[in-house]
């Protein structure tokens, strides 16, 4: 009879406890959406940072994600339910977010960073925060720059036509772009010719000839079965790093009690490590598969990449004259870029002695 009793106060004990918590778990609940799918970083980033927020708030935060379009549909729209408090965390591309912050599409300009480990500590450093005191002045008080991640590797040239090795082969290439004006800029410096046409059309598009090439990672492309619509060549010029801008409703951030911020900003830091680490994996396999297709991958060398840099320069005056705040954020990353490049060489140097 004891035992049972004893069997019995544990029980009882226990669903207490459960309780608790479960009632803790109803203090903060963060409605998350990414306009994705489950095979994206977005995704990814999302999964990690649930976990952690609420294992690391001891049940106090929810976090709820809603993939795809459920809570809206654009960036434009989506950055206006973060403003409002009906989503409380969004991503975006840069591209998506230059509606209303324009300035954030210094992401988009060509071979400023040059690899993973520069754009990495660039972006988890004080240009992040210069962009989110700019985000949060801009919009009132009302959007939160929380991170910037990444959201599918590098951008570079594909096409349907030939393999592009310095900026004379984009010669009339009707490369597609997105509706902003600074990959159009981009596009025309490289004697291009920009056409915008929405994302679900460009398989078709390909197809029919409407547009010859793109800018996109290697994981998109596969991922859209581009290379069946005839896009077989690929330059790993690397001009742009696909930041993802990781949005928040700042009232929501603030109402948390210090603690608890702590746990969300720790949790945005590790949903960062893992987009940093996700397209990593994801492009081997469709490299490897883009090339086992016939599919013609060429790598820049120096002297040609120094040649695209050379011809897409006037992107950096056309930014920063014609751009909200453009010179001002150009300034904060540049200079960004230079002290990493010092920092990296310097670690580099070290390790190499």
């Amino acid at each position: 009879m004891l035992r049972n009793f004893l069997k019995t106060a544990a029980v009882a004990t226990s669903l207490v406890a459960a309780s608790a918590i479960a009632a803790t778990a109803a203090d903060f609940t963060l409605r998350a959406t990414a306009n994705s799918n489950e095979n994206d970083e977005d995704y990814d980033g999302l999964v990690v940072f649930k976990n952690y927020v609420e294992a690391a708030s001891n049940g106090a935060i929810e976090v709820e994600l809603f993939i795809g379009t459920q809570l809206c549909s654009n960036g434009a729209e989506c950055l206006q339910g973060v403003a409002d408090g009906t989503i409380d965390i969004y991503i975006s591309t840069s591209g998506g977010a230059s509606g209303i912050f324009p300035y954030v599409q210094v992401l988009d300009l060509p071979y400023l960073m040059a690899d993973d480990r520069v754009a990495e500590h660039v972006l988890s450093g004080d240009f992040t925060r210069k962009m989110r005191d700019m985000a949060l002045e801009d919009s009132g008080g009302a959007i939160r720059l929380m991170t910037i991640g990444n959201t599918g590797g590098w951008r570079n040239f594909a096409n349907t036509q030939r393999r592009i090795a310095e900026p004379a082969d984009m010669e009339g290439l009707k490369i597609r772009t997105v509706v902003a004006d600074l990959p159009q800029e981009l596009v025309k410096a490289l004697g291009a010719s920009p056409t915008p046409i929405p994302w679900p059309e460009l398989f078709t598009s390909f197809q029919t000839g409407v547009v010859e090439g793109s800018k996109n990672g290697i994981t998109d492309i596969m991922g859209m079965k581009f290379p069946d619509a005839g896009l077989q060549y690929v330059t790993l010029d690397g001009h742009a790093y696909m930041g993802a801008l990781w949005w928040m409703n700042n009232a929501k951030f603030q109402d948390m009690p210090e603690d608890l911020r702590r746990v969300v900003v720790d949790g945005f830091y590790a949903l960062q490590q893992a987009t940093f680490a996700s397209p990593k994996r994801k492009s081997i396999q469709a490299y490897e598969e883009f090339v086992a297709g016939g599919g013609d991958l060429y790598v820049p060398t120096p002297e040609q990449k120094e040649a695209f840099k050379e011809a897409a320069s006037p992107v950096y005056d056309w930014f920063q004259s014609n751009v909200a705040r453009g010179d001002e954020i150009f300034v904060a990353l540049t200079e960004a870029v230079a002290e990493a490049e010092a920092q990296i060489n310097a670690a580099r140097d070290a390790d190499l002695n």
